[in-house]
C-alpha cells in the first residue's frame, strides 16, 4: 500500500488600501447574509 504525502501551503498577501476597503465591505456583506440565514434556520 502506498502512502500519500499531504502538503500544506500558507499564503499571505498585502492588499493596498483600496483592496483592503473592498475586502472589508465584501466580508461585511457575507457576514450579514450568513447571520440572516442562520437566524432563519434557527427559527425553522
Amino acid at each position: 500500500m502506498r502512502q500519500q504525502v499531504k502538503r500544506a501551503f500558507k499564503y499571505r498577501f498585502y492588499p493596498t488600501d483600496e483592496q483592503a476597503a473592498e475586502l472589508s465591505r465584501t466580508f461585511g456583506c457575507v457576514r450579514l447574509v450568513y447571520n440572516k440565514a442562520l437566524e432563519e434556520r434557527t427559527q425553522a
